[in-house]
């Protein structure tokens, strides 16, 4: 087992001190608001753009002229024609339209490298009728959002990837409603993700915007879940002036389970129970899902939830009690075709879930390097593909600042509560390819801390990086970082005989010097090929040949790390990435993938299918 064939002890320095303070709370959560009663508010939106954000502030830094206020309800063309001393630099109601959900990139030639503030604008009659509550619910913004009704504002929220509600019922008005939403895309040193990355950052509003109509007490929060015990187990919140004492019921008809109960103080209600004989657990050869209710009062809130147990016991990580391999692959948030805008619908989701399940014999998919969308995950559930789901805590992180842990641990949060009710979901990933240092330590155990105190039920692992050996004369790799001691899962991003001068056939020769007692991904692995390009005699990079002959010999590579319990290569299909300009070859996108941005199948798609086949698939 070259040099594995003993346990090896790892030294791992102390980390540093974590932030003990409670994991942020949402406001509102709207839990599977996917699926509430409302009206979507996608489709047709005027646009505009700011780029000196003239909008936010004025020349010196203090509150924009009148004439910038881009929310201001009213109509700027009529406002200039009755009276010639007013000046208005805006006219959002006669801008060009766009579709929405979309990021702004592909909407015109111009717009394809902007990076800034854009401000969108549409009208809308309010529901009739009107009773309870009603929230303005966003799918997803990237980056940094501000947002006004009929001129007032509304609220901001930082992040692009996580949804965001803002209560809307007292600043709605009978009649046409006029919402304006200014984002800002712009990436920053401190900003999570930082400013360099190796995807494209798709500004604008990427995924639905809806009207959600409630009680005015109502079902916030919902989690049902199967404990290790094999008992489920329920979490309900309820927000509104009745909240407290409410009697509640939770139902599973099919399961006919109807299990009562009445809030606390708070609103909470907390109860397990002993899981009915006939639950069928979901797994990714049958991914069983049940309609469950929780009925409070007027409310009643749905989702369609499965239920399994997922865990590590040594070096083996067991759903439903069973030892599994993760037969996987990463993917990014980017549906196929030439000119992707970051619109993931039923359909795109599906296309690319697809080739994972069905094409490569997948069960597993890393889905990197920040939440997609909920679309994905609910399909993910139905189709039977285990999930990583991580936070952008990307490269060049802020590691001191304590803003940008802020907005870490928020976005973990709003993506632990959103996604904690889909059965696909197994891991939740904290970092990607983050250098070691204490204040980075310090930074990524409070994340660590926050998912064990927001779920309990799943595990925690983070994409690391290892030492490398400078003196011996074959590939020797330590897993030194100090994080691997708090997680769950161990996983390692490997490129060697891509970015390393190894020769393909030196991989299998490789040296993996890892704790004995965890389990371990390769999180990444891969080589570019530009679809169509071959090169059989010297298998020069880029080409169909080497990446094939990269998967050949990294995966007799991963057959002898004994510890290795998943993989997840990178990536499904080639991606955008300004940073990736070979003319010849890459012109703005990452050529890992292994089907080309239109679904082309590359000789190594075939090599990884092969694989997983005789794994199991």
């Amino acid at each position: 087992m070259l040099g594995l064939t003993m346990p090896i002890a790892i030294a791992f320095a102390p980390l540093a001190a974590q932030d003990a303070s409670p994991a942020p709370t949402p406001t509102p959560v709207l839990a599977a608001g996917d699926l509430r009663a409302g009206t979507d508010l996608s489709g047709p939106w005027h646009y505009s753009i700011d780029p000196f954000r003239s909008g936010i502030a004025g020349f010196h830094g203090e509150a924009p002229d009148v004439g910038q206020q881009r929310w201001r309800d009213i109509d700027p063309r009529a406002a200039m024609a009755s009276d010639n001393r007013v000046l208005y630099e805006f006219d959002l109601g006669h801008s060009p339209i766009t579709t929405l959900p979309s990021s702004w990139l592909t909407e015109a030639p111009e717009l394809r490298h902007y990076q800034g503030l854009m401000w969108y604008q549409r009208t809308f009659a309010a529901p009739p009728r009107r009773q309870g509550r009603t929230f303005l619910r966003f799918g997803a913004a990237n980056y940094a959002t501000i947002v006004y009704l009929n001129g007032q504002q509304v609220g901001r929220h930082e992040g692009g990837f996580t949804p965001f509600a803002f209560d809307v019922t007292k600043l709605l008005r009978d009649g046409d409603n006029q919402i304006t939403v200014g984002v800002d895309s712009e990436a920053s040193d401190t900003t999570v993700p930082p400013a360099v990355t190796d995807w494209e950052n798709y500004g604008g509003i990427t995924r639905p915007i809806r009207l959600i109509t409630t009680p005015d007490t109502y079902v916030d929060d919902a989690w049902v879940r199967l404990l290790g015990d094999g008992r489920l187990a329920v979490d309900v919140h309820l927000d509104g002036p009745q909240a407290a004492n409410r009697p509640v019921h939770l139902r599973i008809a099919e399961l006919k389970l109807d299990r009562a109960g009445v809030t606390d103080a708070n609103g909470d209600w907390r109860a397990t129970m002993t899981a009915p004989r006939a639950l069928v657990r979901w797994s990714p050869d049958r991914p069983k899902l049940y309609d469950v209710g929780v009925v409070a009062g007027e409310d009643s809130w749905q989702d369609r939830i499965g239920f399994r147990t997922i865990a590590v016991r040594g070096a083996d990580i067991l759903l439903n009690g069973k030892p599994i391999f993760l037969r996987g692959i990463s993917m990014h948030e980017e549906e196929l075709g030439v000119d992707p805008t970051r619109a993931m619908t039923t359909a795109a989701a599906r296309a690319l879930l697809g080739e994972i399940k069905d094409g490569l014999h997948g069960n597993f998919v890393r889905l990197a390097h920040y939440p997609h969308s909920d679309v994905t995950l609910r399909l993910a559930d139905e189709m039977g593909l285990l999930v990583w789901s991580e936070i952008p805590v990307y490269w060049r992180v802020a590691w001191s600042n304590p803003d940008t842990l802020a907005r870490a641990r928020t976005m973990l949060a709003e993506n632990i509560r959103r996604d904690r009710n889909r059965a696909s979901v197994a891991i939740w990933s904290v970092a990607n390819e983050t250098p070691v240092t204490d204040a980075r330590n310090a930074f990524l155990r409070t994340l660590v801390a926050d998912v064990r105190r927001l779920d309990d039920t799943r595990l925690v692992s983070a994409a690391l990086l290892v030492e490398r050996s400078k003196t011996a004369d074959h590939p020797v790799m330590t897993l030194a970082d100090p994080l691997a001691d708090v997680l769950d899962v161990m996983a390692i991003n490997t490129y060697n005989g891509w970015y390393t001068q190894d020769r393909l056939t030196d991989l299998p020769t490789s040296e993996w010097r890892v704790p004995a007692n965890k389990p371990l991904i390769f999180s990444e692995l891969g080589a570019d090929a530009r679809a169509g390009f071959h090169d059989p005699i010297k298998s020069q990079k880029f080409s169909e040949d080497f990446q094939a002959d990269y998967y050949r010999y990294t995966l007799q590579m991963a057959d002898k790390v004994p510890t290795l319990r998943g993989l997840s290569p990178w990536i499904l299909k080639d991606f955008r990435s300004p940073r990736r300009q070979n003319p010849d070859f890459q012109q703005g996108w990452n050529r890992k993938g292994l089907i080309s941005e239109t679904g082309q199948r590359k000789q190594a798609f075939d090599v990884l299918a092969t694989y997983y086949q005789r794994h199991g698939g």
